[in-house]
């Protein structure tokens, strides 16, 4: 390979970097690592991506360049040889229900492109296929089906008034025809002319002109083809072809069904689309689903009776009157009031639902509410008691009944889009297009088979077409944007990677790792964030930043080759690689006493799992992507755990029983979504720290001789926040074309407060400069306030003392989030009893934040509690106390128990990918560990 290019780097003060100059070789993949806070996204995304995007803009128009003075440009003193930049993060931006995979891929354009080419148009009364005939077409099969037969070519004539048959005949016989004929009779036009011939009535009569006698025959091709045009042409459209001892053969131009001869529309793009309105569904808009009040959110606990309340929305005091109502009606109907509402006949229910003479019911409760629905209040109320459910007219296909009438290989795109990624390849490429069609529909076959196989290579050909963009984990949708990419096929690009193996398993890392290198190999640059070990050993390059997080980082560790990379002494991640250093495994597996028992899940691809769960562990769910594990932990186990303490409205996933929630108080989803939509938002005012700080500052003398209570210093409420930026210190510039862009607010100089607030100082820093403090350094200056210091020390026990204690949360990755929601848990007094689960919580953390992740979690197991992860890192895995693997594959191949048991057990088991890989890092019988 010949020597690269190189991008060269000189004095980068981003953030926390410390005057970095660096050297990235062009055309290769370099993999940025390090522990988290060590300065990678600083040197990656705030530097190298976002002097590339500044050089873009910079090459725009001119109203685009005016907002140019107003953007932080990197702190770098130097960037040689920069390329444009394209940056792929782990983020889901997504908020809207409109977009799907397909989407967001563009395969559901390619498939409208192909719908709307060669789709077959089905009539909706009978099923039978539409058609328009041509009269070379028509002309092939006469003489294929009838060779040697005599035959009839007409065109029908429209009904009109004829009062004088005669002069209607001189017509005809002007303009060059012959015949015509009526009913049953053939009237030659020359004898009609003689005057002692009687013409049978031609008044609003239907007519037809003979315009050919012709023999059937392979010689009489072209006449054939020749006269049903003409016929055509003359008959608008519509001929007649008769043949004798058949029936007439109707032609047309028309498109129509030939059994009902009904006319339809013929297939464009737009009919496709569930996001215009030529083609979304009239009632539900293209959603999918409706909106209905649920009876299991009305009535949620069918175990109390009427008397007790059953009817949620009026056993609150709002609805004492109602509740009244109902009890009054049902003693007079003879409905018990004391028997529970599971046990009441069907139609007592319904009477309930529906009411009858001097009763509402719920339904017509909920429709005298909603006429006060232009009040706040009444939206949300009201959306308490309602769920989605499918649209009945279009049953979530999103598209109105005429696009559901056109199927490519016996199916409608509907069914095309409920297919997953990998089902719709093989499905693609068993079916057998004619030549026309082939031929019609090249162009969007070859971009669908082409951005499909992408698709697959990422490892996401376990999601369907029809899945909405904003259920995807960051993970998910950054792999669809690479697959964009690669389908792209740009060349002389830079891309810059945040953690592209996040959510994929062990098996599926190397399929990723060999894709960007074949990106690099076309011509980029691909500069890769990861912390994966083998993502970082099949690396042309590797620059590790360290050594430590926050001030302690923002340096250059190592930059080298692979080879060079290994011998390294310094560097921490290379003794983690080599076996230095290792995540301890336990020294005993906790087994508890107590277990939840999943029975008869069956939520998209599960088949009927039963899964045990033992209590006061840690548990982990593995398998490979789109396995079930979501299924199993989010659909159907939390939903029904919240359903159950009643903290979660959302309906839980098919499932027959979940034994064993005596033994639980509550659960607690830590997920990966955003803690705050604004830069408001941030680390310290998440675990509640913030309160006691401004209780600091307000008891200060100063504060106390300017009248400066705690709200003035807060940055949420006017009173001490500066107004232009309304405490933000940043603000939101709309980019329209481009992503919103937040700039230093040029009143406050991003400080965030008013100068007088700023002249209150405590330790010589004012609360500005305390929220620009990292955790590690705030622990270090609020020693001396043991409850502020508490709040502080658990956000450092999760890994996170690098974060400043004011950085925006908009700033914050999936993991960082999942990690604070974690330290807010963990500052607040520890109970027992309560199910915490957690989605791949090793997201963005290197080897050594691992083992130190690992002591908070098994610090909530050991206070009484059960931790359930579902996590693809191996070195969480070995620790775990029981393990359930799904699988064997993703899509309709899995959805099965491969394995479960303890992590030696699982390394045991033949058909498990994640025992494959767990070998190498457990003792083998000999007592000793291999690692990669």
């Amino acid at each position: 390979m010949a020597q690269p290019l190189w991008l060269r780097i000189e004095g980068a003060r981003q953030n926390n970097l410390k005057n970095v100059s660096l050297a990235i070789p062009h055309d290769r993949v370099t993999v940025v690592t390090g522990v988290s806070g060590s300065g990678k996204s600083s040197l990656a995304f705030d530097t190298i991506f976002a002097e590339g995007q500044w050089r873009y803009i910079e090459s725009l128009s001119a109203y685009a360049r005016m907002f140019l003075e107003r953007l932080d440009r990197p702190d770098v003193d130097r960037i040689e040889h920069i390329r444009p930049a394209i940056a792929l993060e782990q983020k889901n931006p997504v908020r809207t229900a409109r977009s799907t995979v397909g989407t967001a891929t563009e395969l559901h354009d390619y498939l409208r492109l192909l719908f709307a080419k060669v789709g077959r148009v089905h009539c909706p009364r009978c099923g039978s296929e539409a058609r328009s005939d041509s009269a070379e077409r028509v002309a092939d099969e006469l003489i294929d089906h009838h060779p040697g037969a005599r035959a009839l070519i007409c065109f029908p004539l429209p009904d009109a008034p004829r009062p004088d048959p005669r002069a209607f005949v001189a017509a005809l016989i002007q303009r060059g025809f012959a015949r015509i004929k009526v009913g049953d009779a053939l009237i030659d036009l020359a004898d009609a002319q003689l005057p002692w011939v009687a013409l049978p009535p031609l008044d609003n009569q239907p007519v037809q002109v003979v315009l050919d006698r012709v023999t059937l025959t392979p010689e009489s091709r072209r006449r054939i083809t020749d006269s049903l045009e003409i016929a055509l042409g003359q008959g608008d459209g519509r001929a007649v072809v008769e043949i004798a001892g058949r029936e007439p053969l109707a032609v047309s131009l028309v498109f129509r069904c030939p059994r009902c001869d009904v006319p339809l529309e013929r297939p464009q793009p737009l009919l496709f689309s569930f996001n215009h309105p030529l083609g979304a569904c009239p009632d539900c808009k293209g959603f999918g689903n409706i909106l209905r009040y649920d009876e299991a959110l009305v009535v949620p606990d069918p175990s109390r009776s009427l008397g007790e309340g059953a009817v949620a929305p009026w056993s609150h005091p709002s609805g004492k009157r109602h509740q009244k109502q109902l009890l009054k009606a049902a003693k007079k109907r003879g409905v018990d009031i004391s028997r529970p509402y599971a046990l009441l006949p069907q139609k007592d229910r319904d009477w309930i639902y529906q009411g009858g003479d001097d009763f509402p019911g719920i339904q017509g409760f909920f429709e005298e509410v909603e006429s006060y629905r232009y009040k706040l209040h009444v939206r949300v109320f009201l959306s308490r008691y309602r769920s989605q459910s499918p649209c009945p007219r279009c049953a979530g296909a999103r598209l109105r009944p005429e696009a559901l009438t056109v199927t490519v290989g016996g199916a409608t795109i509907a069914d095309w889009n409920g297919k997953t990624i990998e089902d719709l390849n093989l499905f693609l490429g068993s079916l057998a297009f004619s030549p026309w069609e082939e031929a019609v529909g090249r162009e969007a076959l070859k971009l669908l088979r082409a951005k499909l196989s992408f698709l697959q290579r990422v490892g996401v050909g376990y999601l369907t077409l029809g899945r909405q963009t904003r259920t995807l984990s960051g993970g998910e949708a950054q792999r669809i944007n690479l697959a964009n990419q690669l389908g792209a096929q740009l060349v002389g690009t830079l891309y810059v990677l945040d953690e592209p193996s996040i959510g994929l398993h062990a098996r599926d890392t190397e399929r990723l790792a060999e894709l960007c290198r074949e990106l690099a190999h076309a011509g980029n640059t691909v500069v890769i964030v990861e912390h994966d070990r083998s993502f970082i050993e099949s690396s042309d390059y590797v620059v590790e930043m360290g050594p430590g997080s926050g001030e302690r980082g923002g340096a250059v560790v190592f930059a080298g080759t692979q080879a060079e990379f290994a011998k390294d002494a310094r560097s921490l991640t290379a003794a983690y690689l080599a076996g230095r250093e290792s995540i301890p495994l336990p020294l005993s597996r906790r087994e508890g006493r107590h277990a939840l028992v999943i029975r008869g899940a069956r939520e998209h691809n599960l088949k009927n799992l039963t899964v045990r769960i033992p209590l006061h562990t840690l548990t982990c769910i593995t398998g490979v992507s789109g396995s079930g594990k979501s299924t199993l932990v989010h659909d159907t186990l939390y939903r029904a755990l919240g359903r159950h303490f009643k903290t979660e409205p959302a309906r839980p996933g098919a499932v027959d029983e979940i034994r064993g929630l005596e033994f639980l108080k509550g659960v607690h989803l830590i997920d990966q979504e955003p803690i705050g939509r604004t830069p408001r938002s941030n680390p310290v005012t998440y675990v509640k720290a913030f309160d006691e700080i401004r209780k600091l500052f307000a008891g200060l003398p100063r504060a106390k001789a300017r009248g400066l209570t705690a709200g003035a210093f807060s940055f949420n409420v006017p009173g001490g926040r500066c107004e232009a930026c309304q405490g933000d210190g940043l603000q939101k510039l709309e980019m329209y074309f481009f992503e919103d862009v937040y700039v230093t607010c040029q009143e406050c100089e991003g400080k965030r407060y008013r100068p007088d607030v700023l002249q209150v100082t405590y330790k010589g820093r004012n609360i500005s400069q305390v929220l620009r403090q990292t955790v590690d350094e705030a622990v270090e200056f609020f020693a001396s306030q043991p409850v502020l210091a508490r709040r502080l020390k658990v956000l450092q026990e999760v890994g996170l003392g690098y974060l400043r204690l004011g950085q925006p949360a908009t700033t914050l990755s999936g993991g960082e989030a999942q990690r604070l929601k974690i330290a807010a848990h963990l500052s607040a007094r520890l109970t027992s009893d309560m199910l915490y689960i957690l989605d791949e919580p090793t997201t963005g953390l290197h080897l050594d934040d691992v083992k130190k992740l690992l002591v908070v979690l098994n610090r909530l197991v050991d206070a009484g509690n059960t931790v359930l992860v579902v996590e693809h890192h191996l070195d969480v895995v070995k620790t775990a106390d029981w393990v359930i693997d799904l699988g064997p594959e993703g899509g309709a191949a899995g959805g099965e128990v491969v394995a479960e048991g303890t992590p030696e057990q699982i390394a045991q088991s033949v058909g498990s990918y994640t025992g494959k890989f767990l070998r190498d890092l457990l003792p083998r019988p000999n007592g000793q560990t291999r690692h990669h």
